[in-house]
């Protein structure tokens, strides 16, 4: 069995090895040839235990992760866990990669693809809200697919804002990235407007000023939790979602049913515009919600695990 850690993992495959590979799990998603059980969600105190299967093609894998969100005020990742990935025809295990990378970097490609698909080629300024892993993930993938010129940021309950904005202009010179005063002040200075948080309550302000703004929605992973407001959806012609899964899951997308503030049949997945049989108007309003779901993770498992056979990587060990 190979072993791949964080540092293996990131020199096996590029984000655009992760954009496309997610782009493949959306289509498969649409055709419907995969079995994914429903994942096991077991919540202790204020964490969360997921354990998520998924069968395609010639493989079958499992993630087993923890979110721990009160790791965001200690610096300490808030995702954390391990993916095994087996051989379809024999149940063999064949990788156990790191879990907390992995999703990180399918998260942020799934992202990536919520914006391709939702915002106008032309975005150069860019908003974050939660500088987090994930944030600073969907960050680098963002300036991969679009050519962002500027870079907001926002987050009142990091310990050390400033070292994150450092840490992103190491890695985009020529970007002007600044701090925002207040989530208020970052919509209005962004066309795109990525929330990465843990929060219960939205992180935007009723009277903020939506309209022509595209949300990614990335943070919201339980029913109670909630990262837009319900002023978004006043704006908004049709909500896109990666999975069914999303409306009862995230509160992003189940309370504003409960409100009735979208109709259901306003809402589709990211997979029909992937395929081409449907689309959205990216000049006025849009918002993308992922939760993910374990097709994901098995589809980047598979990626990684063959990119580092081809590559020499990783760390073989006897099972």
């Amino acid at each position: 069995m190979l072993i791949i850690n964080s540092e293996q993992l990131i020199q096996a495959a590029t984000p655009l090895d992760f954009f496309l590979t997610m782009e493949k799990a959306f289509l498969a998603q649409e055709k419907d040839n995969f079995l994914m059980p429903d994942r096991m969600h077991v919540a202790y105190q204020d964490n969360v235990l997921l354990l998520m299967p998924a069968f395609y093609d010639q493989y079958f894998g499992t993630k087993l992760v923890s979110v721990f969100p009160g790791n965001s005020k200690t610096g300490d990742d808030v995702i954390s866990g391990a993916m095994l990935l087996n051989d379809g025809k024999t149940g063999v295990p064949l990788a156990l990669i790191n879990a907390s990378a992995l999703t990180a970097f399918r998260t942020a490609a799934v992202g990536a693809l919520g914006m391709v698909y939702t915002t106008p080629k032309n975005i150069s300024r860019l908003g974050l809200i939660g500088a987090g892993t994930q944030g600073f993930h969907q960050i680098l993938f963002a300036c991969v697919m679009r050519n962002i010129t500027e870079i907001n940021v926002y987050d009142p309950y990091h310990p050390d804002l400033k070292s994150f904005v450092l840490k992103l202009q190491t890695l985009f010179p020529v970007v002007e990235i600044s701090i925002s005063a207040s989530a208020k002040e970052l919509v209005r200075q962004s066309e795109v407007i990525i929330t990465a948080t843990t929060s219960l309550q939205p992180v935007i302000p009723e009277d903020a000023d939506f309209t022509g703004k595209h949300f990614i929605g990335i943070g919201s992973y339980k029913p109670e939790m909630r990262e837009l407001p319900d002023a978004l959806f006043k704006n908004l012609e049709t909500l896109v979602i990666d999975t069914n899964h999303a409306k009862t899951e995230s509160g992003d997308v189940r309370i504003p049913l409960k409100k009735k503030l979208i109709p259901e049949d306003k809402i589709l997945r990211l997979g029909r515009l992937i395929n081409g049989t449907k689309r959205v108007d990216v000049s006025k309003t849009t918002f993308f919600k992922t939760v993910g779901m374990a097709l994901f993770d098995l589809m980047a498992a598979r990626m990684v695990y063959e990119k580092a056979l081809e590559k020499n990587l990783g760390t073989e060990v006897e099972f």
